[in-house]
């Protein structure tokens, strides 16, 4: 197309135009040079290919199609070299690979930044975790340290923020308080063994918690996390929300509540606080109450200062300051009965061996706690690693969490995983490594050596109040119930079972009954899956739903069917009678009026040669009464006459029995020639079906049996079947379970549907089925 001013030339194929106008142009020479200008670009697009119709023997000589060769991992990783030793090095302890080339003017400013602020939050929210877990808030600090620490050295994601997090917490909470009640010891005399005990049962779940996290990491296990869609994960956390609130009520009111565990929990422990919510302490409340406005208040002028300031506001942690001080020089705990922390002793405890006799106990909660650590942590690693470009190995994750777990049970530490909050301020206050969370460690650890002692005043229900305010985000996710209304309905189901069967029956049944749900439907959708007849979009080889594409035409003569899904033992039957059912044809009707049909005409015949055979027996007695006559008084020449024409009788008798038993075996064989309209049947209206496989991933037994009886019985109907589009791996699985034989080929395998429709105009079935080709039934 070639530009002068006031004109344009367009040049298409043979044609040249010239349109002029002035240099401002009508609306309607703007609409005509539009659509001239996109109906080129559309020939430019257009494209031709002629090439001869190929069947999948045809298509594996011309692409020479062999199989792919095996690559036996087992070699490599037995393999002893210097280069596989530090590959397995770099692989398992990533720091050594990322920290000698740390680039220490351009980063070390914001990964101190961000682990000062992170230190900031993990402090309070320590504190407050180890109270949701059923712990003393010493044990919180240690979990923001040891775990912090080992997570620096193993792990692959540059921005999470590994500690306490509420939803394990609260999970460890049900363990303790289900095996250690506040009924088994003497409330008044016995706090301390009860803790003790708390502390040990936490402690070696941690331990086995991080087993089973680094055995499935090793064995590269990580995959088991993608069984946890993102609504089933979205459900779950949301439920936690709601039982870590409600497990927060007795500190907010300060009520003393009975421990239950088990399902219907969480609304026996709601009941159980409307029933004393006579005996609510007006201090506790007010406290918590004061506690809650001022940190929604900082965390609001966070959000409207954010671009001016360099870092957020500390709310948590001046809350906490302030809390503890007005609770010190007021005398909260003593004048108003508000329940505080408590001795908080300092200096790092030595480590404890965890007790084996709990493992039995624990083992379901371990795996159930484990999943759903990894699970947070891989997908907040992902989020980060897609934003920032690099790349986060889910296994090496799963043994990073594992080691932090692992090593935190022995120095008396409780379960962890990643905190979606810190690990958000942690990214958003420029940290790039985990040296920002290395840094935080540390001044949690100055903390424990020397600053722990300064909060014992502080008030229990500040922390409730601390918690309470951090579960925003995911309480928020009740939102996506709209959301998922509109999207996917499907999703929604998930959503709402995870999140009724979590509050009904605790995390750990209600993650197992969540995730059995959402295998169990991606079963059902695979069995109802999407079936159509597809018909041809003029002028092109594309074939569509004609339900859904008005221009798609149906080839005459011949049925092109395809499934939405794989074709398994689930749904193979399902499949078959989807099939028949669109075809418009009742298959197994007209096989069976078929067989009566043949099977009266096989009477007929029956009745015929016996028949026969009786007229044969009679003519045969009556010649044999005629021609052999005794007479004793004939002469030789007589008999002799006799005898000659005894033959001419013997052979015209013969030769009157023949025909008769002729005629029966003609009529025999008459019906393996009878064709549906020789039989009274309309024949269908397409002679050809072909079945588009293209969705198939794989095969099993059930699949190819079901297949083999399609071609079965849609043969037995006089319509030939073809298949169209399998991939290489199914063709092989085709051959590996003898699908292939006499009667199906490969030259009914097309690498089309258009080859398929192609061949099967050109090739129309008529006349009766062959005896060859028909597996009878």
């Amino acid at each position: 197309m070639l530009w002068s001013d006031g004109a344009v030339w367009g040049v298409g194929p043979g044609v040249l135009s010239l349109c002029l106008w002035s240099r401002h142009p009508r609306p309607g020479d703007t609409q005509l040079l539009r659509a001239t200008t996109e109906a080129m670009e559309r020939r430019r697009r257009d494209y031709r290919v002629e090439r001869q119709l190929l069947d999948q023997e045809q298509l594996e000589e011309l692409g020479r199609w062999g199989p792919a060769p095996r690559t036996r991992w087992w070699r490599t990783s037995l393999q002893c070299s210097r280069a596989r030793a530090r590959a397995l090095l770099l692989q398992h302890l990533p720091v050594v690979a990322w920290l000698p080339r740390y680039p220490v003017r351009e980063w070390l400013l914001g990964d101190l930044l961000s682990g000062l602020s992170v230190a900031i939050m993990q402090l309070p929210q320590g504190l407050a975790y180890a109270l949701l877990a059923g712990l003393p808030p010493v044990y919180g600090l240690y979990s923001s340290f040891y775990p912090v620490f080992i997570y620096f050295l193993f792990g692959t994601s540059r921005h999470i923020s590994v500690g306490t997090f509420a939803v394990m917490s609260v999970m460890v909470g049900s363990v303790t308080e289900a095996l250690v009640p506040d009924e088994a010891v003497n409330a008044t005399v016995n706090v301390t063994a009860r803790d003790a005990d708390r502390v040990l049962v936490a402690s070696s779940l941690s331990v086995l918690v991080g087993l089973f996290q680094v055995g499935l990491g090793l064995v590269h296990f990580g995959f088991v996390v993608t069984y946890l869609s993102e609504p089933l994960v979205r459900g779950y956390t949301t439920a936690a929300a709601v039982q870590v609130f409600v497990s927060q009520l007795k500190y907010v009111f300060g009520l003393q509540l009975n421990s239950f565990s088990g399902p219907l929990s969480l609304i026996y422990t709601l009941l159980d606080v409307c029933w004393k919510l006579r005996q609510s302490v007006v201090g506790a409340v007010v406290t918590a109450a004061v506690a809650g406005l001022v940190l929604v208040a900082v965390k609001l002028l966070n959000d409207k200062l954010r671009r001016h300031l360099p870092l957020p506001i500390p709310g948590e942690l001046l809350t906490l300051i302030g809390a503890t001080a007005i609770s010190y020089g007021v005398g909260l705990q003593h004048r108003f009965g508000v329940d505080v922390v408590g001795s908080i002793p300092a200096g790092l405890v030595p480590p404890v061996a965890p007790s084996p006799q709990l493992f039995a106990s624990l083992v379901g909660h371990a795996f159930a706690i484990a999943v759903v650590g990894f699970a947070i942590a891989i997908s907040l690693g992902k989020i980060f690693a897609l934003k920032h470009g690099y790349r986060v190995d889910s296994n090496q994750e799963l043994v990073a969490l594992g080691l932090s777990n692992l090593v935190g049970g022995v120095f008396q530490c409780f379960p962890v995983s990643c905190s979606m909050s810190r690990s958000l301020v942690q990214e958003s206050a420029g940290g790039n490594t985990q040296v920002a969370g290395a840094v935080s460690s540390l001044f949690i650890l100055i903390i424990i050596l020397k600053l722990g002692e300064l909060f014992q005043d502080l008030p229990k229900a500040v922390l409730a109040a601390i918690i309470i305010v951090n579960l925003k985000g995911m309480l928020l996710q009740f939102r996506d119930i709209c959301s998922l209304w509109r999207a996917n309905r499907v999703d929604l189901l998930i959503w709402l079972v995870t999140f009724v069967a979590t509050i009904l029956l605790n995390l750990d049944l209600g993650l197992a009954v969540a995730v059995a749900f959402s295998l169990l439907l991606v079963v059902v959708r695979t069995q109802r899956p999407h079936y159509s007849v597809l018909g041809q979009i003029p002028d092109t080889d594309v074939y569509r739903d004609v339900a859904e594409y008005a221009e798609a035409r149906e080839v005459p003569g011949v049925k092109v069917f395809r499934s939405s899904a794989t074709v398994y033992f689930a749904n193979a039957d399902l499949y078959s009678d989807a099939l028949k059912q669109r075809c418009g044809v009742d298959v197994d009707h007209l096989i069976s009026r078929k067989k009566k049909l043949l099977r009266k005409q096989e009477l007929k015949l029956k009745r015929l040669r016996k028949k026969t055979q009786k007229q044969a027996q009679k003519q045969a007695s009556a010649s044999t009464g005629t021609s052999v006559p005794i007479d004793v008084n004939t002469s030789d020449g007589a008999i002799k006459s006799r005898d000659e024409d005894g033959p001419k009788a013997q052979v015209s008798t013969e030769h009157e029995l023949a025909e008769p038993a002729a005629s029966g075996q003609e009529g025999a064989q008459a019906p393996d020639g009878c064709t549906l309209k020789s039989l009274g049947l309309a024949p269908p209206a397409f002679h050809s079906l072909v079945l588009d496989l293209g969705a198939l991933s794989f095969v099993d037994t059930v699949c190819i049996k079901s297949l083999k009886n399609i071609f079965r019985d849609f043969r037995e109907i006089e319509v030939e079947v073809y298949m169209a589009g399998c991939q290489a791996p199914v063709v092989t699985q085709l051959e590996a379970g003898h699908f292939f034989d006499a009667s199906v080929t490969k030259q009914h395998l097309f690498a089309s549907v258009h080859d398929a429709v192609l061949f099967a105009l050109q090739h129309p079935r008529s006349g009766p089925v062959s005896p060859v080709l028909v597996t009878k039934l």
